[in-house]
C-alpha cells in the first residue's frame, strides 16, 4: 500500500495550490449568463408583448461575471492574482465594446449594400436614370483617377520632405517652420482644402470651374501632411548605426538614403501612404467643391465635372427620386464599394511592404 503525503496531494490539487483550473472561468461565465437570463425573465412585465433585451442581459451577465470571477480567484489564488483577472476582464470588455460599433457597421452595410451588389452597378452610370437601374462604374472611376492623382503628387513631395527634415535639416530654421506649416496642415477642415482647390483653379480656368484635376489638388492638400509626418516618423526609427557603416565603407549620403535608409524603413512608410489614401478616399466635402457632380463618365481631369465615389453615396440619399427605395439601395452599395477599396489597397500595402521589408534572416 502506497501512502501519499498531505504536501503531495495539496499540490495535485489545482485549487488547493492557489491556482484555478482553465475551465472555472468558461464555468462562471456560463453560470452568470444563466442567472442573468433568469433574472430578467423572472421579473419582467406580465405584459405578453414585453420580450427581454439581449444586449441588457449580456451586460447583466458580464457584471455578474465580474464579480463571481474576482470573489472565486481571491479565495483560490489571493488577492493579487483576483485583481489581475478583474483587470484582464475590464480591458477585454472594453475592447468588445469598442468593436461594437465597428462590427455593427459592417453587418449593417453589407446586409443592405448586397442588394445592388449586381454587375449593372459596376458598369452602367446614372445617365438617364430616374428609378431603379443604373450604376456606379463612373463614380468609382472617378474615385480612382482623382486618388490616384493625388497619390502620385503628394507621395513624392511628403516623402521627399520628410527626408530633408529627417537627414539634411537637423537643427535648421527651415525646418522649424517646415515642421510648424505641416501641423497646421494637418488640423484643417477638409472643406478649406476644397475651397482652396476651386479657388485655385477658377483663377487659373475661370469662373465657376469644377474639374477632375481640382478635385486631386483638393486631396493632395489633405495627403501630404499625412505622408510628411508618417514618413518622419519612420525614417527616425531607422538606426544611426545602419548610416554610420555605410558611411564608413564610402558611400555618399544620397545613396546611403537610397539603398539603407528608405529600404529599411519601407514598411512603414507603405503603411502611412496607405493611412493617408484611406484618409482622402472618402472625402465628400471638398470634391463636391472642386469636383462637383456628374451622372456620366469622364476620364479626362481637365476637361468637365467628375463624379466621385463618396459624392454617389451622398446624393442618392438626399435627392431621391420617384423610387426612394433604388436610391437608397444604390447609397448603400455605393458605401460597401467604397469599404472594399480601402479594404484592398491596405491588403495591398500589407503584401508590398512584407515583399519589400528588408531580410533580417541569414
Amino acid at each position: 500500500m502506497t501512502l501519499t503525503s498531505p504536501l503531495a496531494q495539496r499540490s495535485s490539487n489545482a485549487f488547493a495550490s492557489g491556482k484555478l483550473q482553465g475551465y472555472v472561468p468558461g464555468v462562471i461565465l456560463l453560470t452568470s449568463l444563466a442567472l442573468s437570463w433568469a433574472l430578467f425573465s423572472a421579473f419582467r412585465p406580465a405584459d405578453a408583448e414585453y420580450e427581454v433585451n439581449l444586449i441588457v442581459v449580456v451586460l447583466a451577465a458580464i457584471a455578474i461575471f465580474a464579480v463571481l470571477l474576482w470573489g472565486v480567484s481571491y479565495r483560490v489564488e489571493g488577492r493579487r492574482r483576483a485583481v489581475d483577472r478583474l483587470a484582464s476582464l475590464l480591458v477585454s470588455f472594453a475592447f468588445l465594446v469598442a468593436l461594437t460599433p465597428l462590427i455593427s457597421l459592417v453587418i449593417t452595410v453589407l446586409t443592405n449594400g448586397l442588394v445592388r451588389f449586381d454587375a449593372d452597378f459596376f458598369t452602367l452610370s446614372m445617365r438617364n436614370v430616374v428609378g431603379e437601374g443604373g450604376g456606379a462604374a463612373h463614380a468609382m472611376i472617378g474615385t480612382l483617377i482623382m486618388t490616384l492623382t493625388a497619390g502620385a503628387i503628394s507621395v513624392p513631395i511628403g516623402l521627399l520632405t520628410s527626408i530633408y527634415i529627417v537627414e539634411y535639416g537637423a537643427g535648421k530654421r527651415l525646418t522649424r517652420w517646415i515642421t510648424f506649416f505641416v501641423d497646421v496642415m494637418t488640423g484643417i477642415p477638409s472643406i478649406v482644402a476644397g475651397l482652396f482647390a476651386y479657388s485655385l483653379f477658377e483663377i487659373l480656368l475661370g469662373p465657376g470651374t469644377r474639374v477632375g484635376v481640382s478635385g486631386s489638388a483638393a486631396l493632395t492638400v489633405l495627403m501630404i501632411p499625412i505622408v510628411v509626418r508618417s514618413s518622419e516618423e519612420m525614417l527616425r526609427l531607422v538606426p544611426n548605426e545602419l548610416r554610420e557603416a555605410s558611411f564608413a565603407l564610402g558611400v555618399p549620403k544620397w545613396l546611403t538614403i537610397l539603398k539603407v535608409v528608405l529600404p529599411t524603413s519601407i514598411a512603414g512608410i507603405t503603411t502611412g501612404v496607405m493611412l493617408a489614401i484611406a484618409r482622402v478616399i472618402g472625402e465628400t466635402a471638398p470634391l463636391l467643391i472642386a469636383a462637383g457632380f456628374s451622372n456620366d463618365f469622364n476620364f479626362n481631369l481637365f476637361q468637365d465635372r467628375m463624379q466621385s465615389l463618396p459624392n454617389f453615396v451622398y446624393y442618392s440619399y438626399v435627392a431621391q427620386g420617384s423610387n426612394p427605395e433604388a436610391y437608397l439601395d444604390r447609397a448603400w452599395a455605393g458605401a460597401l464599394t467604397l469599404i472594399l477599396i480601402v479594404m484592398v489597397l491596405n491588403i495591398g500595402a500589407r503584401l508590398i511592404a512584407r515583399f519589400f521589408a528588408p531580410k533580417t534572416s541569414r
